[in-house]
């Protein structure tokens, strides 16, 4: 007994965990069908060439949309297929399945963590720039195709390369390009990632516009700063900025009441003086002023 490429296609796809395929997804599984000519120890018919070329990929795309295992999605300006029969994730878990470098942050982390009770009508996720992205993506190419990366490329099958969207399911997103990696973790059987809770803390006190505005970051530190102190300082020591320990350290220090924090402590003799350091950098200068942070304490 064996196989047609589609039914052993639908077979892979169908074990797949994520909820959605790009077009590079589909192509390096066709190659893998190609490269082992079996699933399930049943053969695969019909395969007369040793590697598949995108006249193949093309083929097998139409066979399986024709019979409903994929469809296409609208929202994304490249091709991204819904998979028959996964019908459980969000729009979140959607996201980080068509770009693998991106992670909830932000307001939306905030929300996974419990750290907030903002009820959200907008994703907010972190993926780098653009040519950090197009690197990373080379190394993953690499990675998943090893020694038959060139005859991929040969055969002019999809590469891996950033899909653009501006909403998921008609819900909004908004993107932060970071030039830095960031620290995530993976969901609980699910494919989605999100920044850690110290990387979250971190964010908070960088990007106060995209948590809830600087009244509800300060809000959030008060509540669970003191939970989670060891993990805050711990990330912001290692990837924080001056100014960012220098806003983190009046939070937790003036705000929060955390003393007696060698690294904390730290940070104080760190502080640079002069110049118009703010603790929201997005609003006005206020002259309500903490000569310890060096920092113009401009929120209400």
């Amino acid at each position: 007994m064996s196989l047609d490429l589609a039914g052993a296609a639908t077979l892979e796809i169908g074990r797949l965990t994520q909820p959605v395929l790009t077009e590079y997804e589909l192509g390096r599984l066709l190659f893998d069908l190609y490269d082992k000519k079996q699933v399930e120890g049943l053969k695969i018919g019909r395969l007369k060439k040793s590697v598949p070329d995108i006249g193949d990929f093309g083929s097998l795309l139409r066979t399986l949309l024709s019979r409903g295992i994929l469809r296409k999605r609208r929202d994304f300006r490249g091709s991204v297929y819904n998979i028959l029969g996964k019908t459980q994730f969000t729009p979140e878990d959607i996201l980080c399945s068509v770009d693998p470098f991106a992670y909830l942050s932000h307001l939306s982390a905030m929300a996974y963590h419990g750290l907030t009770n903002r009820i959200l009508t907008t994703i907010f996720y972190s993926t780098p720039q653009q040519t950090k992205w197009s690197s990373f993506a080379v190394l993953r190419m690499r990675s998943d195709l090893g020694e038959h990366l060139q005859a991929y490329r040969d055969g002019s099958l999809p590469r891996l390369t950033r899909i653009r969207f501006a909403r998921i399911d008609k819900k909004p997103v908004h993107k932060y390009a970071s030039a830095h990696t960031g620290a995530f973790k993976i969901g609980k059987e699910r494919v989605l990632r999100v920044s850690t809770i110290g990387r979250t803390f971190l964010d908070m006190v960088r990007a106060a516009h995209l948590c809830g505005g600087i009244n509800h970051v300060i809000e959030v530190y008060e509540a669970h700063a003191r939970q989670y102190e060891a993990l805050i300082v711990e990330e912001i020591d290692r990837h924080g900025t001056l100014i960012d320990k220098a806003r983190a350290g009046y939070v937790l220090d003036e705000r929060c009441g955390i003393t007696g924090n060698a690294t904390i402590e730290k940070w104080a003799t760190t502080v640079q003086r002069g110049g118009s350091r703010k603790l929201d950098p997005l609003s006005e200068y206020s002259s309500r002023y903490s000569a310890r942070w060096c920092l113009s304490l401009n929120h209400s």
